[in-house]
């Protein structure tokens, strides 16, 4: 059989991860594929740039044009991330006859109806188990695994970055701020830290994982979104004392038969297996009417375990399982009449934290006004705080946590619109979701 070969398009992180398998594992992957993988391009932006890998000599080039145009090219492993030039890259190597192989999921987001529409006409195959949990094989489960079933929920942790601090800051009883720091220098979180911590990565990744289990054509900007950044210590702390811990928990769950989506900062009973998920890690809860409860759990993200979702696409597409798979695949094809719920409607417990003047009426103040929205009021604490202990001065404010009973985001929002106008209330008015 002839070998398959292949153009690895940027040499960046997970790009030098693929090129490491496919030459140190070359014997392992050949086996696997059934035939000769061969690495024949490796397109990057400097050829003089110092690298962690030593490549044969000749592969290297900075001209794309060399790939697309090249006939004898099977398979393009496309690694450059964002929107522009990536789509055009791709729309360019599917119209010249290859498969290709991503882990691009904001451009899959953001650009995949038009792109898998365009990969179908030109009868090729777009692979992206990569794009959303790294290591772990959720695209596949999704798509092939769980196909017996009608999913009913999708309940995850879907960013390694946000888990990461998250984990450290209530573990190491530290300041957001000091753990993203530390997150950076161990190589978790970028130089540029947005799209992890403003909630963009974990909205793009469950965008794609709503398309696989339900067929909807979901748009990011569709549902309610948080990230970390704007999260304090304190609230983590407050939160643990309540049997809770806090995770950016991305959730796509039918509800009275509408798609409930969000993703945000969510307080988790500790002994559910989410909540115990640290550090850089990921879970995926997938709950099917045949199945049940599944958990998928793994690094997200990272050099090798993304790298190692790229090649297991690559030998599909040797073994020709990725055509299979691809043609029965009806993603972005708006192929559901299920709509996604409107935010306001959305219903859930809440977690509330007010920094109050501790003077009389103030708590009425607070349960009228929350009862007046129709909101129905759990507890009421005031959390021990042992960073005061040792000072002989009263706080300026006192904090106080309401837990609610279940209502809607639309009553929420107008309730916490009016408590921001009580001169006794101290910003910031915190306020995060509790899952059930």
């Amino acid at each position: 059989m002839l070998p398959l070969k292949v153009a690895i398009i940027g040499l960046g992180t997970v790009g030098t991860g693929v090129a490491h398998i496919l030459l140190e594992a070359s014997a392992r992957c050949n086996l696997r594929a059934g035939r000769e993988i061969e690495i024949c391009r490796v397109v990057v932006k400097e050829i003089d740039k110092p690298r962690d890998i030593t490549l044969p000599a000749g592969l290297l080039t900075d001209d794309i044009q060399t790939v697309i145009d090249n006939p004898d090219i099977d398979v393009a492993i496309q690694l450059i991330g964002g929107l522009d030039p990536a789509e055009q890259v791709m729309s360019d190597l599917l119209t010249s006859g290859k498969d290709v192989v991503t882990a691009n999921k904001a451009l899959l987001c953001e650009r995949g109806e038009r792109l898998f529409k365009l990969a179908k006409n030109q009868g090729r195959t777009i692979s992206f188990e990569a794009a959303v949990a790294g290591g772990i094989p959720i695209v596949s489960t999704l798509g092939q695994s769980m196909t017996a079933n009608e999913i009913i929920s999708i309940e995850a942790i879907l960013n390694g970055t946000s888990n990461f601090i998250l984990t450290e800051m209530l573990k190491r009883n530290s300041p957001y701020q000091d753990v993203l720091k530390e997150a950076q220098e161990l190589g978790y979180a970028e130089a540029n830290p947005a799209m992890d911590v403003d909630g963009t990565d974990a909205v793009q990744k469950l965008v794609i994982l709503t398309q696989l289990a339900f067929g909807v054509n979901v748009s990011p900007d569709a549902f309610p979104r948080q990230g970390i950044d704007t999260l304090e210590l304190s609230d983590l702390r407050y939160a643990a004392q309540l049997g809770y811990t806090v995770k950016l928990l991305a959730v796509s769950r039918l509800s009275e038969g509408e798609l409930e989506m969000h993703v945000q900062p969510t307080l988790v009973r500790h002994e559910r297996p989410i909540a115990q998920v640290e550090g850089a890690y990921n879970m995926i809860a997938i709950e099917g009417d045949a199945v049940g409860k599944t958990w998928y759990s793994g690094l997200g993200a990272g050099q090798m375990p993304t790298a190692s979702a790229v090649v297991a696409d690559l030998i599909d597409v040797a073994t020709g399982r990725a055509a299979i798979s691809f043609s029965h695949l009806s993603l972005w094809n708006e192929q559901s009449s299920i709509l996604v719920q409107p935010a306001e409607d959305i219903e859930r417990r809440y977690y509330l934290r007010f920094n109050v003047e501790d003077r009389p009426h103030v708590f009425a103040d607070i349960a009228n006004i929350l009862g007046n929205n129709q909101i129905s009021l759990a507890s009421i604490n005031q959390p021990e705080a042992p960073e005061l202990a040792t000072t002989t001065e009263a706080p300026p404010a006192i904090a106080v946590v309401v837990m609610t009973h279940r209502t809607t985001e639309g009553q929420l929002r107008k309730a916490t619109a009016e408590l921001e106008y009580l001169s006794s209330l101290h910003p910031p008015l915190v306020c995060m979701p509790v899952a059930d």
